[in-house]
């Protein structure tokens, strides 16, 4: 898979200059200098670089790199990330986690090479009753929705969660920022694939009834308040920071969103902002139907394709 991401230059440094640029340069500094270093710096910002991405198993050696990423999307929330991490690579007949395709030795960019940029997978929340973090999980979700939502939406969800004969899929899809949604749809493709696979030979996870997802979203500043409206917050008003991600917030029969404006997400770094418009961290929770999945893969398709 080969992508082209946009670097997020969090230092910026301006481009190397050769000896006569540079001597020039010294000759005509003056007061105006602040201005040339912002022009230099918006350069390096839209400065665009070839990143290729390859799909790999999850193993061992991508411990680190997951629980960084469950880090990014629980924040301080009460949820085991380490035996979380640890059951994700258990099952790894399901589940990728992306790379940088052949880092050389001799490469100038400082890139391990078992350093994960994303990864998908899925716990099965119905299969794994009893198990620590997968009870935290939905002790999470039925506490943020009791408080978000109606009182008969909290009750529904609760009702889920107990129907062993309707599973529920925790569908986990992270990646870091820069990294472009298009990844995204393979990465989809082949975890419905395993998914189908594990069904047909009873292995765990196999089918589900539902998926659970829960995105990182963010809306403009002061536009979420009530109970009622944070529960229906409309698409237009959400921006998504995995933008695949509207394509299962279309499909869920069930949403909320809740607030995570008074924990520190500093694995995205930054205060958030588009168009100068500041813009509050939310994570939107959606249960989605697992016989809509298929539509949600074609809109992916439709819209991702490269």
């Amino acid at each position: 898979m080969a992508c082209r991401p946009k670097r997020r230059a969090l230092s910026p440094v301006p481009p190397a200059l050769g000896d006569e640029e540079k001597e020039d340069e010294v000759e005509e500094v003056d007061e105006d200098d602040s201005d040339e270093e912002e022009d230099e710096e918006d350069e390096v910002i839209n400065e665009e670089v070839n990143i290729e991405f390859e799909a790999y198993s999850i193993s061992d050696n991508d411990y680190d790199g997951i629980k960084k990423l469950l880090q990014q999307l629980f924040l301080k929330a009460p949820v085991n990330t380490a035996e979380l991490t640890d059951l994700l690579i258990q099952q790894n007949h399901i589940g990728s986690v992306i790379k940088q395709t052949d880092v050389s030795e001799d490469s100038d960019d400082d890139v391990d090479e078992d350093e994960i940029f994303g990864f998908i997978s899925l716990l099965n929340l119905t299969e794994r009753k009893g198990t620590p973090c997968a009870e935290q999980i939905k002790e999470l979700i039925l506490r943020l929705c009791d408080k978000n939502c109606e009182k008969s939406t909290a009750e529904q969800l609760d009702r889920l969660f107990n129907d062993a004969a309707r599973p529920v899929g925790f569908l986990l899809s992270e990646r870091f920022i820069n990294v472009p949604p298009q990844i995204a749809l393979p990465m989809h493709q082949q975890l419905q694939k395993e998914l189908a696979e594990a069904h047909k030979t009873n292995k765990p996870c196999g089918k589900c009834h539902f998926y659970l997802l829960i995105s990182k979203t963010f809306v403009e500043a002061g536009k979420s308040g009530s109970k009622k409206r944070r529960s229906s917050q409309n698409k237009e008003e959400l921006m998504f920071a995995n933008a695949e991600e509207e394509f299962f917030y279309e499909k869920a029969i069930l949403k909320f969103n809740y607030s995570v404006q008074e924990e520190s997400d500093t694995c995205l770094g930054g205060r958030w902002s588009f168009d100068d418009v500041p813009m509050k961290p939310l994570r939107t929770v959606m249960l989605i139907p697992g016989d809509k999945m298929n539509e949600i893969m074609e809109k992916l398709k439709e819209h991702l394709s490269v």
